[in-house]
């Protein structure tokens, strides 16, 4: 070969391996979304929708009452369109509260069952897995809705910037923080592309995508399992059900959110 046509040969190589490589990084993520879509038709989650539909009108706990009273957000029994816009604030508790921490609320008040014992059950055990239960039917009640957290409460903005803060906090024995994976773009592990939480990663992705049944544990996984399993991940002491640093958390996600459409209860591996 001339000397003068080596560097274009050399270009034309590059520039060849280089779209090989995206091809492939292409075809890995395709391969993942197909997998992803092949395990939603007969989706697990469906046989915790109807458990969780049922728990809402049944008579229960010491009052022997239904939760058909409880106020998510949008007035007394209106689930539709509720797990779009929480967390967000409640007068009667005066507190920012999630889905799960308002429904232990509801459950102490309307049915008289103790909340503080719940909270200490184990993830997919006892009430704990009753609440993953009805989390899941009542978000099942806002697929294809959007996320429009509210802001308008001094305490909704006090909790979104604890969650803000709590997302960037680098600790732990892996000087990890939740922004190391969901902090940036272009980011994959294990083949999978990881979203960029701090804005809208799009529909039915991060924030949008929870609760979820997890196939790799057989388990249902309400928003405040993910969130705990992620302090978990980072080698965090447990937070707690229900507690500020998970919700922080959850209303900084749902804020950034705003606008993605929720496709919970989703499906994971």
């Amino acid at each position: 070969m001339p000397t003068t046509l080596r560097p274009l040969a050399l270009a034309l190589l590059a520039s060849a391996g280089l779209s090989g490589a995206a091809l492939a990084q292409k075809s890995a993520a395709d391969s993942i979304a197909e997998y992803r879509a092949m395990l939603a038709d007969g989706n697990p989650a469906e046989l915790f929708e109807a458990k969780g539909e049922d728990l809402w009108s049944q008579a229960r706990g010491p009052k022997n009452a239904s939760l058909q009273k409880c106020d998510l957000g949008l007035g007394p029994g209106v689930v539709k369109g509720a797990w779009v816009q929480l967390p967000r604030w409640f007068a009667d508790t005066g507190k920012v509260q999630d889905l799960e921490s308002r429904l232990l609320s509801c459950m102490q008040t309307l049915q008289g069952l103790d909340a503080a014992e719940i909270a200490k059950t184990p993830f997919g055990k006892g009430e704990m897995n009753n609440l993953e239960a009805l989390a899941a039917w009542i978000s099942a009640e806002s697929k294809g809705h959007k996320f429009q957290l509210p802001q308008s409460h001094p305490q909704e903005k006090r909790m979104y910037d604890m969650g803000k803060r709590a997302f960037h906090y680098r600790a732990g024995p892996m000087d990890f923080a939740c922004a190391t994976c969901h902090g940036q773009t272009d980011i994959r592990i294990r083949l999978q592309d990881l979203p960029d939480l701090r804005s809208n990663p799009g529909d039915g992705i991060g924030f949008a995508a929870w609760p979820a049944y997890r196939v790799s544990s057989g388990q249902m996984w309400s928003m405040q399992h993910r969130l705990n399993d992620c302090y978990r991940q980072q080698r965090f002491p447990y937070p707690g059900f229900g507690s500020d640093a998970t919700i922080a958390l959850g209303v900084y996600l749902g804020v950034n959110g705003k606008g993605g459409v929720t496709t919970a209860p989703a499906i994971k591996r």
